[in-house]
């Protein structure tokens, strides 16, 4: 099964939006249709983005939706540290290297973002980086 990072603002957008690659992304997770593979730095930035009260006011989403979504990356997920040395590997945006640093730590074939800083470096040290959309097309060849 494909071992995967899948970046705070795929994670945020499949929350806030029920169409789209993020929220099917969001279903095939929930499905087992591969493992996520997250860190605590990671959990913790997707909470406090979803937990800004212009956001939630926006989109409608509850103490109790974060609360449910939290519990759940906490429980369904392959936590590892996210502490693997990846010191400069996103020049641009070094915050975006956590998601590489969990990528090592928890051997994962993937990660999805929609961010160019990530998405420009293609892939690292093994590890593809993919579109919400480029990922969702894996899964299904692989089927």
């Amino acid at each position: 099964m494909l071992r995967t990072v899948i970046d705070t603002n795929v994670i945020v957008s499949g929350v806030i939006s029920k169409k789209g690659p993020p929220a099917q992304l969001l279903d095939a997770w929930s499905d087992h249709v591969f493992d996520l593979v997250i860190s605590a730095a990671i959990i913790s930035e997707i909470q406090r983005v979803l937990s800004e009260p212009r956001l939630k006011h926006a989109f409608n989403v509850t103490d109790e939706r974060i609360a449910r979504l939290i519990e759940a990356l906490h429980k369904d997920s392959i936590l590892v540290p996210g502490t693997a040395h990846v010191h400069g590997a996103v020049a641009t945006d070094p915050s975006d290297e956590k998601f590489l640093a969990a990528g090592l730590d928890g051997n994962a074939d993937m990660v999805v973002s929609g961010d160019r800083d990530l998405l420009e470096i293609e892939s690292f040290q093994g590890i593809v980086i993919l579109t919400p959309r480029q990922f969702l097309d894996q899964l299904a060849a692989d089927k």
